[in-house]
């Protein structure tokens, strides 16, 4: 039996993000989100997702969709494009009992791995410092995850163990990717990056 939950001919319409916070209200203050109120983020990222998913694209949410009133966040979730995989997140567990809520994604897991084309990659909400596959140089299996609302400049309390992430790992969640998904091509550009800039390193 393959240890792939999904698999994609190539990363078409494949959208990843995490850590929404949907309704959270102190995620504007705990982040430095550019937002005046609860409102006005929520609304803005529900534009800006809306403008680079479409209907029928895959959108992998990694965790922590949003807080507060169950039925005000759903739908809030309704209006959000794509067929939504769910990947638990630590905010996301007193939702699980509501079945309005589980019924807006396609399916949801504690944790996945999925290949895109050659590409293997571990999906949880959280960062490992090990997981199956991550030694493997150029060949080595992605994660990506959330939790952390890591952005440039951030001086939150994860971001010096962050510093130990190989160069395949990436946070997707929304702080550090403008409050907008990420595209299964732009996270491409990231690790090939990420793993460029290490190579580089090495030979100093």
């Amino acid at each position: 039996m393959s240890k792939y939950h999904y698999t994609f001919a190539n990363g078409n319409g494949l959208w990843v993000t995490s850590d929404i916070h949907l309704q959270h209200k102190n995620i504007i203050k705990y982040c430095s989100r550019p937002f005046e109120t609860v409102d006005e983020m929520d609304e803005q990222i529900i534009k800006n997702w809306n403008e680079v998913v479409k209907k029928n694209d895959t959108v992998f949410i990694i965790g922590d969709v949003g807080f507060g009133n169950v039925d005000k966040l759903c739908e809030k979730i309704k209006r959000l494009n794509g067929k939504k995989i769910l990947i638990v997140g630590n905010h996301d567990r007193d939702y699980l009992a509501n079945e309005t809520f589980t019924s807006l994604f396609e399916a949801i897991h504690e944790q996945v791995y999925i290949k895109v084309g050659d590409n293997k990659i571990y999906i949880n909400h959280f960062p490992f410092t090990c997981f199956d596959g991550s030694y493997g140089g150029l060949s080595a299996t992605w994660q990506l995850f959330g939790h952390c609302h890591s952005f440039p400049g951030s001086l939150g309390m994860d971001m010096d163990r962050l510093g130990h992430l190989f160069p395949t790992q990436y946070d997707v969640g929304m702080d550090n990717n403008h409050y907008i998904p990420v595209s299964f091509e732009r996270i491409q550009e990231i690790i090939s990056e990420q793993q460029q800039s290490l190579n580089l390193i090495r030979k100093c």
